[in-house]
């Protein structure tokens, strides 16, 4: 079902109203305080910008860290005011707390194109619990609801789907429109050959998106740790490699049903060895056949490399989602940094390039090729569900274009 969108508002419905939306400002921070990365932040411009232009009184909603329940000074939002002040180029107050007297006067003396940033949800447990109490004072700051968070539609929360039963309309942001569109997209409606990139450390994270993906790609091209399973579920030696016993037998039915469906499922022919788990441990290049005991696979090999790019070559929608080895080694990023680049030239013929989320939005960053994606996506565990075609409550919860 088609979601309604904020480019569906008019002007009037917007001018002077005080307009909640909730974000996704859970940024990294160092250990003075300071962010790293402002990704998150710059992400949700479009539609804070849009909403000032129009005159709305722009309510932020958003959560940080994990302070369950709890006030936690370190986990306020002071920090995240003060870049999102600087990127707006005015001034954004910040409230005590996300609801309240306090936080109600604050909300009451807005003037039209103002900014102010609610304190972290989640010192509330009843955010996480979707208490109904909270959603409805919540709530009662506003007129109008645009969630613009899609890093957490994958949680049912008082912010993101609570809300939606107070106030109406309640529509996508900028943001979230963009990763439904793309996202969504790319499952339903895809230009083929359709191939997705799996990677990772463990199948166990990734069964479900496994799954989906199988019955909806042309391709699937496996690589990280999760790679030793599918080996010993062949019978091969893997070495000290990571292996997760208890799913030797999911990964046999995996590649059943791959070939059941005439779906062309494609793991590494080689692999770089480590004698330890080290950023200097000695390395060595190995055939999957004859992986020496003793020695861990860290990343895909040389010939693995020109494999998946023969295979990605004609594809016209390509899907990664985690990383082919451990990345954060120099060592051991050669794979990951090799699909990064082939995707890059893949995006320059035309070819529709998502990456969803998580480590592998990190190894494009760390690359230098974020912005030869065609999608970038901003949500880790909300891309993985949307691709396993789970349904998001923060997406259900909005508002279905008539």
């Amino acid at each position: 079902m088609a979601k309604s969108s904020l480019s569906s508002l008019r002007p009037e419905d917007l001018s002077g109203k005080r307009v909640l939306v909730r974000v996704d400002f859970n940024v990294p921070l160092d250990d003075g305080g300071s962010i790293t990365d402002d990704t998150r932040i710059r992400a949700a411009l479009p539609t804070i910008n849009d909403l000032i232009s129009k005159g709305a009184r722009v309510i932020l909603a958003a959560h940080f860290g994990r302070p369950k329940g709890q006030i936690n000074e370190a986990m306020r939002l002071t920090p995240v005011a003060q870049r999102l002040s600087e990127l707006l180029g005015k001034r954004v107050q910040k409230t005590d707390s996300c609801i309240g007297s306090e936080a109600e006067n604050q909300a009451n003396s807005m003037v039209d194109g103002d900014v102010l940033l609610l304190e972290n949800v989640r010192f509330f447990a009843e955010e996480e619990a979707n208490e109904p109490g909270f959603a409805e004072k919540l709530s009662s700051l506003a007129e109008v609801y645009v969630n613009d968070a899609f890093g957490a539609a994958h949680r049912a929360h008082a912010s993101t789907e609570g809300v939606t039963k107070f106030l109406s309309p309640s529509v996508a942001g900028y943001l979230m429109e963009k990763e439904l569109q793309y996202l969504q997209g790319a499952i339903d409606e895809p230009k083929r050959p359709l191939a997705a990139i799996v990677g990772g450390s463990k199948v166990s994270s990734k069964i479900g998106v496994l799954e989906s993906l199988i019955d909806k790609c042309d391709k699937v091209l496996i690589g990280g740790g999760m790679i030793f399973t599918f080996y010993k579920a062949r019978g091969l030696s893997v070495g000290k490699s990571l292996v997760e016993e208890d799913k030797l037998s999911l990964a046999k039915e995996l590649e059943e049903k791959a070939k059941s469906k005439g779906v062309q499922l494609l793991l590494p022919t080689d692999v770089v060895l480590a004698d330890n788990f080290a950023p200097d441990a000695k390395s060595q290049v190995a055939s999957i056949n004859s992986i020496p005991n003793g020695w861990m696979g860290l990343d895909i090999g040389p010939d693995s490399v020109k494999v998946f790019q023969d295979a990605l070559s004609d594809c016209q929608t390509v899907i990664w989602n985690g990383p082919m080895g451990v990345f954060e080694f120099d060592k051991f990023a050669n794979g990951t940094n090799a699909i990064a680049t082939t995707l890059a030239s893949l995006s320059a013929k035309g070819c529709c390039t998502i990456i969803g989320g998580g480590d592998s939005v990190a190894a494009v960053e760390k690359a230098g090729l974020a912005e030869k994606m065609s999608h970038i996506s901003t949500g880790g565990g909300a891309s993985l569900e949307l691709l396993e075609g789970k349904t998001l409550p923060g997406v259900a919860a909005l508002d279905t274009v008539d």
